[in-house]
């Protein structure tokens, strides 16, 4: 059964000894304008390709704001400072992310708040979020919600879109809207994402996108805030670019700022890669069609995107039967020459993290031993 998957996998990517995991793809005007930025020297954080790219990634995500930023992690860091997220919060994740969810979190001394995923989007669980707050949640007089136990206030939620999966963000947005918590989406990785016909990262007050090297596109780093609020987006833009309040040749900076503003060479790349935006997506969606044809015969369930939604595939993901099978498969391809992957580690067994509270978790670490990434790169 192994062998039938890698053989499989391996017709998928013909020509190649070994299979990765996702790799980028530079089919079309990367080239022509990265050396158009280099040619202008505007190499750095100010460029044209920076504010086309804004433009660029508002329009695509129907946002009315976008702001660029160096990086996935970076993007959301500064979504939730200028969200309102204050040192001592407490912030609504899940415990199925990758680390940088937790990382921005702590940058601010806020600390995560667990609350389980759905089995389906093996995202945020509106349901288990909603059972949570009733539980745990305070809303006092000054129209925030606090901790019963900690009495700390719970600033934000941060649900985080799976592989690419939307969880169900509307049911989400309404329990943030109720507690007067704010929804930061983070969908790092699922640009070209939709739920209910509106894209991922749209839902919340912000929405961050992650443009790292495995992503569904990229310029090697890179990062997205996108907003409907003019005054957050203008926030957001100051603080990235060190606080500099702007004059023709003075340094006049007014409060602490970060170097968070992505450079023109970068944004050249991304220009380029948001052109094929929508032909990349298609092509995964092609192939998880066929992944999903050949493991109705192989007692291994592959992941479909949830009811309600169009997700880009960026990680192909199959559930195994138990840790195991997880295991032996993993073991099996990767010595075969197909890269997989374990989903990640839950977050609340990081020793970093262990102390957080949090909910039930039994989807969660359900999914923890049963969950492998599969080969997912757009084919050519």
């Amino acid at each position: 059964m192994y062998k039938q998957t890698v053989d499989f996998i391996k017709s998928q990517f013909p020509n190649q000894d070994f299979i990765p995991l996702h790799e980028p793809r530079f089919v079309g005007n990367e080239r022509k304008y990265v050396m158009d930025a280099i040619d202008s020297t505007f190499v750095s954080s100010v460029g044209k390709y920076v504010d086309d790219f804004e433009k660029q990634i508002a329009s695509f995500t129907g946002a009315k704001y976008a702001v660029a930023c160096v990086n996935g992690t970076a993007a959301l860091h500064m979504a939730m400072i200028v969200g309102g997220v204050k040192e001592k919060d407490m912030v609504i994740t899940q415990p199925l992310s990758f680390i940088a969810t937790c990382n921005a979190i702590s940058y601010i001394g806020a600390s995560p708040l667990f609350v389980d995923v759905d089995l389906d989007s093996m995202g945020l669980s509106a349901e288990k979020l909603k059972n949570y707050l009733q539980e745990f949640a305070l809303k006092k007089s000054d129209g925030f919600t606090y901790h019963k136990v900690t009495n700390q206030k719970i600033a934000a939620c941060v649900p985080m879109h799976t592989f690419g999966h939307p969880c169900k963000i509307d049911e989400i947005g309404e329990l943030c809207k109720e507690y007067n918590i704010a929804l930061i989406e983070d969908a790092a990785e699922s640009i070209g994402s939709y739920y209910k016909n509106k894209h991922t990262g749209t839902f919340g007050l912000l929405g961050t996108f992650s443009f790292n090297g495995n992503k569904t596109i990229t310029c090697g780093g890179g990062g997205a805030i996108v907003t409907d609020n003019e005054a957050l987006a203008k926030r957001a833009k100051y603080l990235t670019t060190q606080a500099k309040v702007p004059h023709r040749w003075e340094f006049v900076h007014d409060e602490i700022g970060y170097n968070y503003r992505m450079p023109n060479l970068n944004a050249a790349l991304m220009c380029a890669q948001l052109e094929q935006l929508n032909t990349f997506v298609e092509n995964k969606r092609e192939l998880a069609k066929n992944y999903k044809e050949f493991f109705e015969n192989i007692r291994f369930k592959f992941m479909t995107e949830p009811v309600n939604s169009k997700a880009n595939y960026w990680l192909c993901a199959v559930q195994l039967s138990d840790c195991k099978s997880r295991n032996e498969f993993l073991q099996y391809t990767n010595d075969n020459g197909v890269m997989t992957r374990p989903v990640w580690a839950l977050m609340n067994r990081l020793p970093m993290f262990k102390d957080c509270l949090h909910s039930n978790l039994d989807n969660a670490c359900f999914l923890e031993e049963r969950i492998v990434n599969i080969p997912s790169s757009v084919r050519i």
